[in-house]
C-alpha cells in the first residue's frame, strides 16, 4: 500500500503547494550576490517552467485563485525592486561598477522570466496591466542624464520587454481600451525609436560593442505598432502618425508606412461616403 500511495497520482493541493513555494522564491527580492542565493532562485524558475510544461495537473494548479495572486505580487516585488534599483544605483563620475549594473540587468532579466512564465500560464494579461502601469516610472529612470553612456544592456532588454506586451497587445492576446493603447505606444514609441538609433551608433564606434536591436526584434516591434496603430480612432492614428513623419527623416525605425497607407485610404473613404451622403440629402430636398 505505501508503495502504491508513492506511485498513485499526487494530491493537488500538493501540487499548489510547490509551485507556490517556487514562485514565492523565484519572485523574491533579496540582492544577495552569494552564489548560493542566486543558484536557489535559478533552481526555482527553472521547477516553475518544468511544472508548467510537464505537470498534467497544472491547468487547475493555475486557475487557482490564490496562485493567480501570488504571482501578481511576485510581479510587483519584481517591478518595485527594479524601479528602487534604478533610482538608487550608485555612479562615480558617472561610472557605474560591473557588480551593480549586474545587480540591475538581473532585476530585469527576472522581470522578463516573469513575462515568460506568465504567458505560458496564459495571464498575460496580468503581465501587460503590471507593466504598463509602472512604464512612465521605468521611463523617467532610465531615461535619466546619469544613464546617458552606460547601461546599453539594461536598456536593450527594456525594449526586448516592451517589445512583448506591444505584441500581445496588438494581436489581441490581451485586450485593452484604446485610450489605453494610445497611451502605450505613446510611452513606448518614443524611447524605442530613439534608443534603436543611439545603439546603432555605439555598434559604429564600437566594434566590440554587443548591444543591438537585430533585424527580428526590430521587424517584431515594427508589426506590433502597425497593428496597434491601425486599430486606433482615425482622431489618435493622425496624432501619431503626424510625430512620426515629423520625424522619420532623422530616425528610420520604426517604419510604420504600411499604417500611414492604410490611414490615407480609409480617411479617404470615409470622406467620400460622406460627400455621397450630402449630396443624397440634398436630391432629397430638391425632390420635395
Amino acid at each position: 500500500m505505501s508503495l502504491l500511495t508513492r506511485v498513485g497520482p499526487l494530491n493537488l493541493n500538493a501540487t499548489k503547494n510547490v509551485f507556490l513555494s517556487a514562485i514565492r522564491y523565484a519572485t523574491s527580492v533579496d540582492v544577495s550576490s552569494l552564489s548560493f542565493v542566486v543558484q536557489l532562485k535559478t533552481s526555482a524558475q527553472e521547477q516553475v517552467d518544468y511544472m508548467l510544461v510537464a505537470d498534467e495537473d497544472m491547468p487547475l494548479v493555475v486557475a487557482d485563485s490564490e496562485v493567480i495572486s501570488e504571482v501578481e505580487m511576485g510581479l510587483s516585488r519584481l517591478l518595485l525592486l527594479f524601479t528602487e534599483l534604478l533610482v538608487s544605483v550608485p555612479l562615480e563620475s558617472g561610472i557605474i561598477s560591473e557588480a551593480d549594473e549586474n545587480m540591475v540587468l538581473q532585476s530585469l532579466l527576472d522581470i522578463e522570466w516573469m513575462c515568460n512564465m506568465l504567458s505560458k500560464m496564459e495571464l498575460m494579461r496580468v503581465f501587460v496591466s503590471s507593466w504598463f502601469n509602472v512604464s512612465g516610472k521605468i521611463l523617467s529612470a532610465i531615461e535619466s542624464e546619469k544613464f546617458d553612456s552606460i547601461m546599453w544592456g539594461v536598456k536593450l532588454k527594456l525594449i526586448e520587454i516592451a517589445g512583448k506586451v506591444l505584441d500581445a497587445v496588438s494581436y489581441g492576446n490581451v485586450i485593452l481600451p484604446a485610450a489605453s493603447r494610445v497611451a502605450l505606444l505613446k510611452i513606448w514609441l518614443p524611447y524605442m525609436r530613439k534608443m534603436k538609433h543611439l545603439l546603432d551608433l555605439k555598434v559604429g564606434e564600437d566594434i566590440g560593442f554587443s548591444h543591438k536591436m537585430n533585424e527580428t526584434l526590430c521587424e517584431s516591434i515594427e508589426g506590433a505598432m502597425v497593428s496597434l496603430v491601425s486599430a486606433l480612432p482615425s482622431n489618435d492614428q493622425a496624432e501619431i502618425l503626424s510625430d512620426w513623419m515629423m520625424k522619420a527623416k532623422q530616425l528610420k525605425f520604426p517604419d510604420l508606412s504600411e499604417a500611414f497607407e492604410v490611414w490615407c485610404y480609409r480617411t479617404k473613404s470615409a470622406k467620400r461616403r460622406l460627400l455621397a451622403g450630402f449630396s443624397n440629402v440634398d436630391e432629397a430636398a430638391i425632390s420635395l
